[in-house]
């Protein structure tokens, strides 16, 4: 399968590299591509220089957002989620009109410091703007509420015991994203939480998330529904 995924930050990296390691043809977008590719130096504390790692992943391919988007028969969207509503633009409407988007993205704001808040809450949410935006993509909210190990490596945790969420207003969308959450990385556990409204709740529990990866010193961690 053709992806097309947007970012190049932590979870970019990890998706891209994955996706390439299990056989798709992979097209990483990033503003500057030239730029990118002579990073020597890490963005954030516990990533490698992007350089480094396109050498370790030769496979995926670096282009700009909207050779990316026109690249992708699914498009991901793993932009810092302040900036995905310019990276989106960058990547033209043209080449999203159509095709699903799954996005990863949370409105994080750390223009405050640590613990971020978020840019868009309560009554709106990050995904519902890029579907505003973008009416003729197929929108769906989805990982949000993992770190990006866990992203495609569920069954490393707990035996894969855990859930992953889904919000959309296109039914069969969710259900693509679905199957591909369990194809490409073995997700056991998926549930849908209705329109892509719902997608204000997955993005407001990033503000308990980050409080449990303070208090439990570990990002590696996720959450289970019982009743």
């Amino acid at each position: 399968m053709r992806i097309g995924l947007l970012g190049t930050g932590m979870v970019g990296q990890t998706l891209s590299g994955a996706l390439a390691r299990i056989g798709h043809n992979v097209v990483i977008g990033t503003r500057d591509p030239e730029a990118a590719l002579s990073r020597t130096e890490a963005t954030r504390p516990g990533m490698e220089p992007f350089s480094r790692w396109h050498g370790a992943n030769p496979g995926v391919s670096v282009e700009t957002f909207s050779d990316a988007a026109a690249h992708g028969e699914i498009v991901v969207n793993a932009t810092a989620g302040t900036a995905s509503l310019d990276a989106l633009r960058a990547a033209g409407q043209d080449n999203l009109d159509g095709k699903v988007l799954i996005d990863v993205a949370n409105p994080l704001d750390f223009s405050a410091g640590f613990p971020p808040t978020l840019s868009v809450a309560n009554t709106d949410s990050l995904a519902e703007q890029i579907q505003r935006a973008y009416p003729g993509a197929r929108v769906v909210k989805a990982l949000n509420t993992v770190t990006a190990s866990v992203m495609v490596d569920p069954q490393g945790l707990g035996g894969g015991e855990h859930d992953v969420f889904l919000s959309g207003d296109d039914a069969g969308a969710k259900d693509e994203v679905g199957r591909l959450l369990r194809e490409w990385f073995g997700w056991q556990r998926v549930i849908d939480l209705g329109d892509i409204s719902t997608a204000r709740g997955t993005e407001m529990y990033l503000a308990l998330w980050v409080r449990l990866m303070a208090a439990t010193g570990s990002a590696a961690f996720n959450i289970r529904v019982v009743r």
